[in-house]
């Protein structure tokens, strides 16, 4: 059964709904007509993410292991895995619970989908590529990944899931896409979330120093939240399989971020060296050929504008009542 045959159910589950990416997903879909079903153990989560939107008759939010059985009256038409630790803070204070979401949690989601025959979406990662030793990063380089290093239970636990997910769809029919996220930002992220963007963001905003891991010039491709969103959205659309990478192909070094960061918010903070963790990769840039062949898409926001409209944001959340 293809997609635009079960479209017309429009019921979709968001495993991981009250994260980032997984809270602006199921908004786009309520956006669109949907009927969501929100699922979330809340590690990395957070509750009031979707708070707005208690009286929303059309959506279900599940505080729960979506490794569990996860039980509905109706059929869904869409799943949607999004339900995985992805900053390093994070995955490296949940090891095991960031493997069992690329393992158990994958399978049960998987199984889910076979059932109701929907169409089922792997929120993957860049981070297979490891440190890379192709540039750019194309969906059939095998990656360059440390399978025991700190960062191996985020990067083997989505190269397993990708795995799984394939395996899937060549037994049992699974329409299934595997997306590769590269790095991706925007409102709604975690202040103390550790990445980047936000990092940067909550130092400059309160005159303290942008911390640099290196020197600052290995290159990551940021992508707004609202591009990456649309891409989703696509490949909810799709047939295709994948891989397709999802991103941003502008290439910046991490250095010019955070002058950017500096400038735009009109900081006194200094930039400032630290160690560079390990296994941290030296340049990250996503080839968009079959995005933008298979899916229609590619990013539209200027870096410039959406690191603006993340500014905005946290300013705005930082002089709210209660922040």
């Amino acid at each position: 059964m293809t997609f635009s045959e079960h479209a017309p159910r429009r019921r979709a589950l968001v495993a991981g709904g009250l994260g980032f990416i997984g809270a602006h997903v199921t908004r786009a879909l309520l956006a669109g007509g949907w009927t969501v079903h929100v699922v979330d153990n809340l590690i990395t989560g957070h509750e009031h993410a979707l708070s707005d939107l208690a009286d929303e008759p059309r959506l279900t939010v599940t505080i729960a292991d979506a490794s569990e059985p996860i039980t509905a009256a109706d059929p869904y038409s869409l799943v949607v895995h999004l339900a995985s630790p992805a900053s390093p803070v994070h995955y490296l204070r949940h090891p095991i619970a960031t493997l069992h979401a690329g393992s158990r949690v994958t399978e049960n989601l998987l199984e889910l989908a076979r059932r109701d025959g929907a169409r089922f979406i792997l929120s993957s990662t860049s981070e297979v590529y490891g440190d890379p030793l192709v540039h750019p990063q194309n969906e059939t380089y095998w990656g360059n990944v440390n399978p025991i290093g700190p960062r191996s239970v985020y990067d083997e636990a989505k190269r397993y899931a990708e795995a799984l997910t394939a395996a899937y769809r060549r037994e049992f029919g699974t329409d299934s896409i595997i997306l590769r996220l590269f790095n991706t930002y925007g409102p709604g992220m975690s202040i103390d979330d550790g990445r980047a963007v936000p990092a940067f963001v909550a130092a400059a905003l309160s005159s303290r120093p942008l911390v640099l891991h290196g020197d600052g010039s290995q290159t990551r491709s940021f992508c707004y939240v609202d591009d990456m969103v649309a891409a989703i959205m696509a490949a909810a659309g799709s047939t295709h399989g994948g891989p397709i990478n999802v991103g941003n192909d502008d290439e910046i070094p991490l250095i010019e971020m955070a002058r950017l960061i500096v400038e735009l918010t009109a900081s006194s903070s200094p930039i400032v060296a630290a160690p560079r963790p390990v296994d941290d990769p030296e340049r990250r840039k996503p080839d968009l050929a079959r995005a933008r062949e298979h899916l229609a898409w590619q990013p539209s926001t200027s870096l410039r504008d959406g690191v603006a409209r993340t500014i905005e944001w946290y300013a705005a959340l930082r002089v709210s009542p209660g922040a």
